[in-house]
């Protein structure tokens, strides 16, 4: 458990959940919030500093939690396969129990990294008066050949090498944390998933980023989603594979500041 962290309890329609959750810079009430959502195999403190370094930087508040599943949060039941909808489930339930249980009223800032990022665009689309805008990192907006190759290959990495053990440090149960995503994101029925049809809804500002090195999804995710988004701006980082928060921190932080300052710095 990361140090500063605290726990509430949600009731979706699934059944109740513990959520993990950190503040930072809670009292700063009279700044933009930005809620951080973490990707396929992270958790609350597996972003490590970088959300108190981004938060710095933009003067504003945070919020990082762990999805269900994840970190600290409840731990996926062995038996349980999450659906081919699990990122809209978590877009158009958890997020808003969350932001309600936090008593979170302005719109927000969201900075997502990869099924993080399209959680944050689906909640963006759903709804669009709740959001001023959005970072997004290695953002998925359909599946690739490349992608599943990888998440193939990461199957065998956990029943062979120490990836188990180095997953142990970030979560209770890694076991819920590795196969809840290995497993969907395999299943034969989550090849068609896409969400071409919420981004005409968007309307708040996107900064979308991808490595160009990511071996989890190409520069075709941020390239579609900028050709159907207007308001999207694209960083194509160089030397930089799918966790452009740890291969290029600096230059990510720089962007993502000037992205906020052409933005008024107003939710």
């Amino acid at each position: 458990m990361s140090v500063g962290s605290e726990f509430v309890d949600l009731l979706l329609p699934q059944g109740p959940v513990r959520i993990e959750y950190q503040w930072l810079n809670a009292d700063a009430d009279d700044r933009p919030l930005m809620i951080f959502l973490h990707e396929g195999l992270g958790s609350l403190s597996m972003w490590r500093d970088f959300p108190a370094l981004l938060c710095a930087a933009l003067d504003c508040r945070g919020l990082v939690y762990s999805r269900p599943g994840y970190g600290q949060s409840t731990p996926r039941q062995a038996a349980q396969a999450w659906t081919p909808d699990f990122m809209h489930r978590q877009a158009d339930q958890l997020l808003p129990a969350l932001l309600r249980a936090m008593q979170v009223e302005q719109p927000v800032w969201l900075f997502g990294h990869s099924d993080g990022a399209s959680i944050a665009l689906l909640y963006a689309a759903m709804f669009p008066a709740q959001v001023a805008g959005a970072i997004l990192l290695a953002p998925h907006c359909f599946v690739e050949d490349l992608t599943i190759a990888n998440i193939a290959a990461a199957r065998t990495a956990y029943a062979q090498t120490d990836l188990r053990q180095r997953l142990s440090k970030y979560h209770a149960d890694p076991d819920s944390a590795f196969w809840g995503w290995n497993d969907i994101w395999l299943n034969p029925g989550f090849r068609s998933w896409c969400i071409d049809d919420h981004l005409v809804s968007l309307t708040c500002p996107l900064l979308l980023v991808q490595g160009i090195d990511d071996k989890y999804g190409t520069l075709e995710q941020v390239r579609r989603i900028a050709r159907q988004v207007r308001q999207s701006e694209l960083l194509e980082l160089p030397d930089c594979g799918h966790s452009p928060h740890r291969d290029q921190k600096d230059r990510l932080i720089e962007a993502a500041v000037s992205f906020f300052q052409r933005q008024g710095d107003k939710p």
